[in-house]
């Protein structure tokens, strides 16, 4: 009699499952993945300015006061998106240190021309090495640093008014760790 019945169980077990699956799913933030970077301190870096290429910025001379760092390329159509409220950041007090990922210097600077550069400072990971260790794989990604140097969230993607009210300004306010 149970061999008969077991394939409806195992059925209706696997459905469960699926069921439950979908739910977490739903109740879950798609775009939140966690970053093992949190909590702990920047990784060690030594780059060129974008600006200034013969000129060289470590990650410890970041430290001190608290930023957003702001990983973007010219030829990332979701860093146009996420611009405008970057430059807002910048307008309104927040040091935005900009991360350029894996791009042609010429394009980062004609695309620095027509949008607007509202970087306190620009470091150029042109091949993309440094990009590693921070688990970069696309641009935009955003870091928000404290003052001691500590990565306290990683946004995933465009940066987004709600991201920014909820996770990034009480973080550089230093209202939320």
């Amino acid at each position: 009699m149970l061999k008969r019945w077991l394939p409806l169980l195992v059925f209706i077990a696997l459905g469960a499952l699926f069921l439950a699956g979908i739910k977490l799913s739903r109740e879950r933030d798609p775009n939140a993945i966690p970053s093992p970077l949190i909590g702990k301190p920047i990784p060690a870096f030594t780059l060129p300015l974008l600006h200034e290429p013969d000129k060289t910025v470590s990650s410890s001379e970041l430290i001190g006061q608290p930023f957003l760092l702001n990983v973007w390329a010219s030829w990332c159509p979701e860093c146009r998106v996420e611009h405008p409220l970057v430059e807002q950041l910048a307008r309104s007090g927040v040091r935005v240190i900009g991360f350029n990922y894996k791009d042609d210097p010429s394009d980062a600077h004609r695309w620095l021309q027509q949008f607007g550069d509202p970087y306190a400072l620009i470091v150029a990971d042109e091949s993309g090495r440094v990009a590693i260790d921070y688990g970069i794989y696309a641009a935009p990604e955003s870091f928000v640093v404290d003052a001691q140097g500590i990565v306290r969230h990683k946004v995933i993607g465009a940066l987004t008014p709600e991201i920014v009210a909820r996770d990034v300004l009480p973080i550089l306010r230093g209202e939320k760790r």
